[in-house]
């Protein structure tokens, strides 16, 4: 499995969810079994079982990689989630976004201190969700050894919002 095998079954879909948006659809890579898994192990890059003990995955697309890595490193999965989707108690970590601003949650007890985080979503934009969810892992206690994304919109300067941070994203555009 190669990223431009990905990068081709990325379908582009115009003014969606707004006019001007060129809305980037993973559906067809999440529905091939073989470019799932491909898309998975790319993600882990160089990691293995046991070098990782918490995959956690940002709310919503992130959780099907999360997910799935964490399956594959025998590691655990925290999922950080949008403001009061979580029943515990959380830790809130709020942020910008280019027409406001939202918040994002993770339980306090989400992860043991010093815990080796792999952190996984679907998308690097403006970068905003990805930074907020770094400062609530390192809130909770862990250490974060990456940032993985399946695809980076370069032209947005996310990665800029993660400095200090390991990135990296499998399909550029």
């Amino acid at each position: 499995m190669t990223p431009a095998e990905l990068r081709q079954a990325i379908r582009n879909v115009p003014d969606f969810p707004n006019p001007g948006i060129q809305f980037k659809d993973i559906t067809p890579v999440l529905g091939d079994p073989r470019l799932l898994a491909g898309c998975v192990d790319l993600l882990l890059g160089g990691f293995k079982p046991g070098m990782v003990d918490t995959v956690v995955g940002i709310d919503a697309r992130g959780f099907i990689f999360a997910a799935a890595a964490a399956i594959r490193l025998e590691a655990g999965f925290v999922p950080v989630r949008k403001k009061g989707k979580l029943p515990y108690r959380t830790y809130e970590q709020s942020y910008d976004l280019e027409y406001g601003s939202s918040t994002i949650a993770i339980h306090v007890d989400g992860l043991r201190p010093g815990s080796r985080v792999l952190l996984l979503d679907d998308l690097l934009a403006t970068g905003g969700t990805a930074a907020a969810a770094a400062q609530l892992i390192r809130r909770v206690g862990g250490n974060i050894l990456e940032v993985a994304f399946f695809i980076e919109l370069e032209a947005l300067g996310g990665r800029k919002k993660l400095e200090g941070l390991p990135v990296r994203s499998l399909v550029q555009f």
